[in-house]
């Protein structure tokens, strides 16, 4: 009984000393341990503090820009497109919103909307490569030279003739040799029509997918666009493709199109569509295409500067002669 008291009070002693050591060790070594944590947090709320400030502040500045820029459109933009018509592409995914104010900031810029074709899913699908190929092949207007073997060059080229033309004189009327070529994409479920596009128009606006192609599938997925976007332009006075920064990131439709040489030769891009100077750029870029430029514009990789140099268009007077 007294071996089991006297090791009871030694283990006793002994935990007592620890716990002695530790609060004699957290007395003398906490104060500054506990004071330089306490500068460091008050730090990090004061750096976050004035961050949110500097992002306030820029957010600010974006918004009253924006204001004024959209307040200033109209004279931006005004006769840059006066006598043309426009065509409207819109590919999977692209934002309506983007797509109503691109039409309203093409209208101010004078020209006309001639329809608008959305280009369905199965459009890009490349396990439909084979059927978009007989299919073009069927409707194609015997006097149509296809540019090769490429289903989705020889389908742009093919849609092309029916929906842009490079002679004013036949802006605005249908092509009598590729009469049922839109219904026959249309009832392949490979694309849909709004308005009047067959009546033909003299340049092409392709809005992008806001969101980057994923999968094993995105190279053909964006290449497919790319192949339209380059047939348009070779059967029209110009083509531009639009959308936002997004679509310059790997998998997207702009960066496919920057990537691919002897198109970003001929058509230019936006990638600013989602902001207001980013829209007047849409117009500006369509005018440089009458004019025999390309270009490519926005902040995103691969852009060459933010707007194109300045236009050949002369605003007409307002009325108070200004």
């Amino acid at each position: 009984m007294i071996d089991f008291r006297y090791h009871l009070v030694s283990i006793v002693a002994i935990f007592l000393a620890l716990a002695v050591g530790i609060v004699m060790g957290t007395t003398l070594l906490s104060n500054p341990a506990i004071e330089s944590a306490l500068q460091t947090a008050d730090d990090l709320r004061k750096s976050n503090s004035d961050y949110r400030d500097q992002l306030a502040a820029l957010q600010a500045r974006e918004a009253g820009n924006d204001d004024f820029v959209t307040a200033e459109i109209p004279a931006l933009v005004r006769a840059q497109l006066t006598g043309e018509s426009v065509l409207l592409v819109a590919a999977p995914g692209s934002s309506g919103t983007l797509r109503e104010q691109s039409v309203q900031v093409l209208t101010e810029a004078g020209a006309t909307i001639s329809g608008q074709v959305t280009i369905a899913e199965k459009y890009l699908d490349p396990t439909q490569a084979n059927f978009i190929d007989q299919l073009t092949t069927q409707l194609k207007p015997a006097g149509l030279t296809l540019p090769g073997t490429d289903p989705y060059k020889n389908a742009a080229t093919v849609l092309a003739a029916a929906l842009v033309t490079a002679d004013d004189t036949q802006a605005g009327t249908e092509n009598t040799t590729t009469v049922g070529v839109l219904d026959g994409f249309e009832k392949a479920g490979l694309l849909s029509v709004d308005g009047t596009p067959a009546k033909r128009a003299t340049l092409a606006l392709v809005l992008a997918p806001d969101t980057p192609f994923v999968g094993e599938k995105a190279q053909a997925q964006a290449g497919a666009l790319v192949s339209l976007a380059g047939g348009l332009d070779d059967g029209s006075q110009g083509s531009s493709l639009a959308g936002i920064l997004a679509a310059t990131q790997p998998g997207g439709l702009i960066a496919a199109l920057r990537d691919t040489g002897d198109v970003a030769a001929k058509v230019s891009t936006v990638d600013t569509l989602d902001m207001p100077a980013g829209r007047v750029v849409v117009v500006y870029s369509l005018r440089e295409q009458l004019d025999g430029r390309a270009g490519q514009y926005g902040i995103g990789p691969d852009a060459s500067e933010f707007q194109p140099a300045s236009s050949a268009a002369t605003p007409s007077p307002t009325t108070s002669g200004s």
